[in-house]
């Protein structure tokens, strides 16, 4: 990107989504006093005017940290309270954000699969169904869990989280696993297995 400001807001936002699971709204929506960078935790507001904390991995901590400081060196005085800025000082829309990140993924040859691009709400997919897939491979208690994710993703509950389990071919597999486990009392047949571990039907995706 030829505006610093600009590049520096993409890639801090960008990371922020990929390792939060936040939608691309709750990320564009908050302000700089929502983010507690000493006790590692944002203020997130979400669907239905909800509030939740998300905690922060360090590393994320350090790079808000960067990207404040290199915010406070391009845009001393910018025109928003808000976290994140636009080449002007304000705060992004979701439709600039959504297009440029359209075109970065054309930059970077990434086309993604059956002819549609990733989007960035894709990013929220992959945390979630990432999270899911290492909880079954480690025999993690998905059941016990589940409304951890639940609570960092700001869904209404575990069901609506459970529709990962349907949503994301890589996780059948491990599901099918505990599942055939459960029902043959193998070693990880009370590994959390339950009736929400099978793939639903149908659930709310959000």
């Amino acid at each position: 990107m030829a505006v610093p400001l600009q590049a520096a807001t993409y890639q801090a936002m960008i990371s922020l989504l990929a390792v939060t699971g936040l939608r691309t709204g709750e990320a564009l929506a908050l302000d700089v006093a929502d983010v507690d960078l000493d006790s590692a935790l944002i203020t997130v507001r979400g669907k239905y005017d909800r509030t939740r904390l998300v905690p922060l991995h360090p590393t994320t901590v350090r790079m808000l940290r960067d990207y404040r400081a290199r915010c406070a060196q391009l845009c001393p005085a910018p025109a928003s309270p808000s976290l994140f800025l636009s080449a002007t000082g304000t705060r992004p829309f979701p439709s600039a954000a959504h297009a440029t990140f359209a075109r970065l993924l054309a930059r970077a040859g990434i086309n993604g699969q059956h002819g549609r691009p990733p989007r960035l709400h894709d990013l929220r997919h992959r945390l979630a169904v990432a999270t899911l897939t290492g909880w079954y491979r480690t025999g993690t208690d998905v059941a016990a869990k589940m409304p951890l994710l639940s609570a960092m993703l700001g869904h209404v509950g575990p069901h609506s989280t459970f529709y990962y389990l349907h949503a994301a071919p890589e996780l059948l597999g491990p599901a099918a696993q505990r599942l055939h486990a459960h029902q043959s009392g193998g070693p990880s047949a009370n590994a959390g297995m339950s009736a929400g571990d099978a793939p639903l039907a149908s659930q709310e995706q959000s």
